[in-house]
C-alpha cells in the first residue's frame, strides 16, 4: 500500500483553485499568450507594519508583532533602523517595525481573506486605488486600521496600527498585474 502526501491531501486555496481554473485562461486569452508559463502570477505577499511610536514605547512594537503574527500565520521579523536621525530621537539599530512575507498556500488564504473579508469592513469603502502599482506589475496596498481583520481580537489592542500590503507579481507591466488582481476580486476602483 503506498503513503500518500499529507501536501497533496490538503484542500487548495479557494483563490489558487479560481486562479488555475478561470484567470489563468483569460489572461491568456486577453494577452495572447501561448505558453502557460509565460502567464503573470503571484510570488508573495509582504507585510509591514512601521512604527516610528516603538522609539518611546517598546511594549507598542511587541503588540504589533503579536497582532501581525495572527494575521499571518507566521512569526514576523523585526525591521531595525538603519541610520541614526538626531530630529526623531533615532538611533542606527534600533527596532522601528515588523515585517512578514507570504508565500504559497497562506498567501492564497491571506489574499482571499483580505478581498472578502477585511476590505468589505472598511467604513464607507469604495474600492481601491489604482494607483498603487510601481511600473513592473506589483501593487501596494495602505490598510489605515488593522482592525478590519477579524482575527485581531479588539478588546487587547491599544490603538489602531497601519499596515502596507505589497502584492509581488511576474507580471512585467501594470496592465498585466491589474488584470490578474481585478481578475482575482480585488475590488479596484472602476475608472
Amino acid at each position: 500500500m503506498a503513503k500518500k502526501n499529507s501536501k497533496s491531501d490538503a484542500l487548495e486555496p479557494r483563490l489558487l483553485t479560481k486562479y488555475r481554473g478561470e484567470v489563468i485562461p483569460k489572461l491568456m486569452s486577453e494577452f495572447s499568450i501561448e505558453n502557460p508559463m509565460a502567464v503573470p502570477r503571484l510570488k508573495k505577499i509582504s507585510l509591514n507594519m512601521g512604527l516610528g511610536e516603538a522609539i518611546q514605547n517598546s511594549k507598542l512594537l511587541d503588540d504589533a508583532v503579536s497582532e501581525l503574527a495572527t494575521l499571518a500565520g507566521q512569526m514576523p521579523t523585526i525591521t531595525r533602523a538603519k541610520k541614526s536621525i538626531a530630529s526623531f530621537k533615532l538611533r542606527e539599530g534600533m527596532a522601528i517595525g515588523c515585517r512578514v512575507t507570504l508565500r504559497g498556500d497562506r498567501m492564497w488564504n491571506f489574499l482571499d481573506q483580505l478581498i472578502s473579508i477585511a476590505l468589505p469592513r472598511v467604513r464607507d469603502f469604495r474600492g481601491i486605488s489604482t494607483k498603487g502599482f510601481d511600473g513592473r506589475g506589483h501593487y501596494t496596498l495602505g490598510v489605515q486600521d488593522h482592525l478590519i481583520f477579524p482575527q485581531v481580537d479588539f478588546n487587547s489592542v491599544d490603538r489602531s496600527k497601519g499596515l502596507n500590503v505589497t502584492f509581488v507579481t511576474t507580471a512585467g507591466n501594470d496592465e498585466r498585474a491589474r488584470f490578474m488582481l481585478r481578475e482575482l476580486g480585488m475590488p479596484f476602483v472602476r475608472n
